[in-house]
């Protein structure tokens, strides 16, 4: 396995996650590439040109480039990126023809997938797909996608060589909600740059981060519905501790973004917390491990994660982790011993796993030392070594045929 073809349409490695579409997967791209690259892979990854300014080809460190593709008007939503799909890949195509070759596609999203598929057939490659979110999946939690993104997903699960599961959940939901033969699921769990994310000292953090002695409940990521900060602040509201603040991390998403973001400082208001609710924009990947160091607690209440990345940088900087008990984060918070996990929705039963954490503070302390531990066992160089291995066996392998 000589270079690759990593195709994310609609989320380049080099935007600021936390803004806009941006979040797990840009850094999820990033650092498998990179650590890839490091490995002895090249890697290209495919983006669409959202920017004007953007050069063709940017080199971002040796081995590891990202090639900006032109399709459609530069400010177009992302749901209206299926209607430049066929315009892009013919991009990428061309490019790949000009550029060498490639032994192996992999495909982030469904977008990515529908291109990766038609990129399949015409050059004759292996595929592997990663999702990162599941239509039927966000279905099962009131976050009904269109018809015709079902649709592409079962038939890119059809025809991929490999299929990428962060985790055991992820697995079942692919085969039980898609069909996905279980001989072609892989499970390859996402790292962590330890790095960064690390334990650290508290106090110096919130002096850095300008926040007092009083308890810091933290949340990071995409403010949409499918995160919901609302049950962070309704969370918050329970407590019923007028010393604890809420730092929420993260900018507005999606079409239902800036509603969203005026419905929870409403919420904030109504229930007399909004001068507690720190609002925070989006931050460079690699600090927010400073946000993580200062805080008592890291809520994650999504509706659903195929995996839940926020939750693993929490937890290896040994911080504890207050989950829903949904998709990956299942897999990653072991329940009453590296954090707690909420069956439901309820913002109380969220203020009361988080108050026992701020209540008992040796065992939170260890419950931190804990998880921390835990996360060691997840690097992007295990993951990149795990893929390599997939990618190699694959190029040997006569390909999937769906026709």
């Amino acid at each position: 396995m000589r270079r690759l073809a990593v195709l994310s349409l609609h989320s380049s490695p080099l935007a600021q996650p936390g803004t806009g579409d941006s979040g797990g997967m840009n850094v999820y791209v990033r650092e498998l590439v990179a650590s890839l690259a490091q490995a002895g892979v090249a890697g290209d990854v495919y983006v669409r040109r959202w920017r004007a300014d953007l050069p063709e080809v940017v080199a971002v460190e040796p081995g590891f480039r990202v090639v900006h593709v032109p399709a459609g008007p530069l400010g177009l939503a992302k749901e209206q990126l299926p209607t430049v799909i066929d315009q892009w890949t013919d991009g990428v195509l061309a490019h790949l023809r000009g550029d060498g070759e490639v032994d192996a596609i992999h495909a982030n999203y469904w977008l990515s997938g529908v291109a990766g598929h038609s990129l399949k057939h015409t050059l004759d490659l292996p595929l592997v797909s990663t999702f990162h979110t599941l239509a039927r999946v966000k279905a099962e939690t009131g976050d009904a996608e269109p018809q015709r993104r079902v649709d592409a997903e079962t038939e890119v699960i059809a025809c991929s060589d490999a299929i990428l599961a962060s985790c055991m959940a992820e697995a079942e939901q692919l085969q039980r909600l898609y069909g996905a033969p279980p001989d072609r699921i892989e499970i390859v769990p996402p790292g962590v740059d330890h790095a960064f994310f690390s334990p650290g000292d508290r106090r110096g953090a919130r002096a850095a981060l300008g926040l007092g002695d009083g308890p810091v409940v933290l949340f990071v990521g995409r403010i949409q519905p499918l995160k919901g900060l609302d049950i962070a602040v309704r969370a918050l509201a329970a407590l019923g501790r007028p010393d604890a603040v809420l730092v929420a991390v993260g900018g507005p998403s999606g079409p239902a973004g800036e509603a969203e973001l005026d419905r929870v400082r409403s919420l904030a208001a109504d229930l007399a917390v909004a001068d507690r609710v720190r609002f925070v924009a989006p931050q460079p990947h690699h600090l927010l491990s400073t946000y993580y160091r200062a805080a008592d607690v890291t809520l994650v209440p999504s509706r659903s994660e195929s995996f839940g990345l926020v939750a693993l940088e929490s937890a290896a900087c040994g911080t504890p982790v207050v989950a829903a008990s949904v998709g990956g984060l299942r897999t990653l918070v072991e329940h009453g011993r590296t954090g707690f996990l909420v069956e439901g929705r309820a913002p109380a039963a969220f203020a009361a796993a988080a108050a026992r954490l701020l209540d008992h503070p040796e065992q939170a302390a260890r419950m931190g030392a804990d998880a921390a531990a835990r996360a060691r066992g997840f690097t992007w160089s295990t993951t990149a070594a795990r893929l390599r291995r997939i990618y190699a066996d694959l190029t040997s392998r006569a390909l999937v045929d769906c026709s």
